[in-house]
């Protein structure tokens, strides 16, 4: 397979999938509900454009009427025409001038409203969609879809009008006009006519390869860059910076190829369509002059009809670029409306029932669980873990044990079988309830951009900052943080940059102790830390578990020797199941573990 097969195998999308009637049947559909809310300003942007062309074309009838009537009537003594026709060309200009003022201004406020409410579709639909979908789909292309796509849709919008509507009435009015005021005239434009529909048809399909051809290339470099500054950290530590220059350069080549050969469309087809419009304005003139030697033909007629012809052909050109950006929009709106009809996999039920009181006993039954791509992770769970126990589980790495972990905080929802919190099937609580009823710290121990205290108000932002700040004291973050330069009103910098990984894992922790969780799941917590660090917070640990059901994942056993329960699930299953004292003296699987992490210390 070529290089180039390779890439186009890595740029299909893999939501966008369906025939091309339900793509476009998709795409319209979206197009619709964008613009129904706005159908009243886009009609009135409609007239307005009406206007402005109908007193655009008038501008030359009036001057041809002056030059005709009103210039002998003055050389005759009579000045009321002269001043009609000078006063009717200045109204033109002012009522011209007015509708297209009103139109910018109006049609711009339309379109940025339009894509105002499209950014916030696509940034809810985002967090919207479950764990699974942001797991296999390319962070760059969901970037693509906030940003480049619908920038696509902003000329079109904002402009689309006016070549829709504005372009072909104006063709159609100078068409009128110059029929009426010549047939002859008339003749020799619909003849020019013909070269100008095959260049045209010319122009759109060539321009509609090359330009979806660098609508691809530019995807491309998109999600390389994004992926590449995503996994920096990486990319730094496996030096591979001269093995992604070398293919963004690639990858730049061929967009800056596609683009050169998308401008030499336009090279071809604007020089040609001039060359044409001055081509039929000389055939105009030498046909208009003889006649108005011959005296069948007024001058200012002539005058008007080559100012006519003269404009003929720029809505044409108009049309033409437009067709381009037409291109470029539905590109953008079929992949927009492909990510928009995603449905997410979990879904908060219609009728949510409520949490009754209790204090986190959970429950699987019968749970079976496989991955969209994938045979069963976990073929069969039965599981009973009473309120207010801390249960550890174990295994070697594709076991199965984070699975389980997002399972029950509802990451995904089971194949087959239920999870229940206190009585309760995971699926028939709301969002909001499962989310105060169930917190999870996993190894990343994500912090946003802002301070210290908006970091740890993620747990419950509904939190006074007395609140706050007794959370990061119980849990022993007090400390560091009153040292950092502005205390908690420190910025922490981008994913946390300022503070080292054991702070960062502290401030997580006082995170999920401020929101009170009944069920508290640590997914590999402090797996990123080195044993100093570990045992730094180890006592911030003890104060988030309290007497609160704790899950907690783990590979290294510090932690899991003070469980109160340990799980060892091999292949999905769960093979022992006792204390930690217990699992050691039966010398099973666990008891292989420790006896390695005992070695290793």
């Amino acid at each position: 397979m070529t290089t180039h097969q390779n890439e186009a195998d890595h740029d299909l999308d893999p939501i966008a999938a369906g025939s091309d009637r339900e793509k476009r049947e998709r795409m319209w559909r979206l197009l619709g509900e964008l613009l129904r809310p706005a159908r009243g300003a886009f009609f009135t942007v409609a007239v307005l454009i009406i206007i402005y062309q109908l007193a655009v074309v008038a501008g030359p009838a009036v001057i041809a009427w002056g030059i005709d009537v009103a210039l002998p009537a003055l050389q005759a003594g009579d000045s009321t025409p002269a001043w009609t026709a000078g006063i009717g060309y200045l109204a033109l200009a002012v009522v011209g001038s007015s509708a297209i003022f009103a139109y910018l201004r109006l049609s711009a406020r339309v379109a940025e409203r339009v894509l105002y409410n499209l950014r916030l579709r696509i940034f809810r639909h985002s967090q919207q969609l479950d764990l699974e979908f942001h797991e296999s789909y390319t962070s760059g292309r969901v970037i693509s879809r906030q940003t480049n796509d619908t920038e696509s849709l902003s000329e079109p919008l904002e402009f689309g009008l006016e070549a829709i509507i504005g372009a072909p009435a104006r063709m159609i009015v100078i068409a009128v006009s110059i029929i009426l005021m010549d047939w002859l005239t008339g003749l020799v434009m619909l003849v020019m006519l013909v070269p100008g529909y095959f260049l045209s048809t010319w122009f759109q399909r060539r321009s509609s390869v090359e330009y979806r051809n660098m609508r691809t290339h530019s995807a491309r470099l998109t999600v390389e860059f994004v992926e590449t500054f995503t996994g920096i950290r990486a990319v730094q530590a496996y030096r591979r910076e001269s093995a992604n220059d070398a293919r963004y350069a690639e990858l730049s080549g061929d967009y800056r190829t596609a683009l050169l050969r998308s401008i030499m469309v336009f090279g071809i087809y604007q020089p040609a369509l001039k060359l044409l419009g001055n081509l039929t304005i000389a055939v105009v003139i030498a046909v208009g002059g003889l006649r108005v030697v011959g005296g069948n033909l007024e001058v200012g007629v002539l005058l008007a009809l080559v100012l006519y012809t003269r404009w003929f052909f720029v809505p044409i050109d108009t049309l033409a670029g437009f067709y381009n950006q037409i291109q470029s929009a539905a590109s953008a709106l079929e992949k927009i409306s492909a990510f928009l009809s995603v449905n997410p996999t979990v879904t908060e039920p219609q009728n949510p029932k409520p949490l009754p009181a209790g204090h986190g006993t959970i429950d699987l039954d019968a749970v079976s669980f496989g991955y969209r791509d994938g045979q069963d992770v976990l073929p069969h769970v039965d599981l009973h873990i009473p309120a207010g126990q801390t249960v550890a589980i174990v295994g070697r790495t594709g076991a199965g044990k984070s699975t389980i972990a997002k399972l029950i905080a509802r990451f995904y929802d089971v194949s087959s079988g239920s999870i229940r919190i206190d009585g309760v099937d995971l699926r028939e609580l709301s969002d909001r309830s499962l989310r105060q009823a169930v917190a999870m710290v996993t190894q990343e121990s994500y912090l946003f951009s802002g301070t210290v205290a908006d970091n740890i108000a993620i747990g419950n932002p509904d939190a006074s900052r007395a609140e706050i700040e007794a959370a990061a004291e119980a849990i022993g973050a007090d400390t560091f943080i009153r040292q950092l330069p502005d205390g908690y009103d420190t910025d922490v910098l981008s994913r946390g940059g300022r503070l080292a990984a054991g702070q960062q894992q502290l401030v997580s922790f006082a995170r999920a102790f401020l929101a009170d969780p009944r069920v508290l799941i640590l997914d590999e917590a402090t797996s990123s830390l080195d044993l100093p660090s570990e045992r730094a917070v180890q006592h911030g640990l003890e104060q988030l578990l309290g007497d609160r059901t704790a899950i907690i994942i783990a590979h290294r056993l510090a932690t899991v020797m003070n469980a109160d329960r340990v799980l060892v699930v091999h292949d999905g299953a769960v093979v022992e199941d006792g204390t930690p004292a217990e699992l050691i003296a039966a010398g099973g699987r666990f008891a292989d573990l420790h006896r390695a992490w005992q070695d290793s210390l």
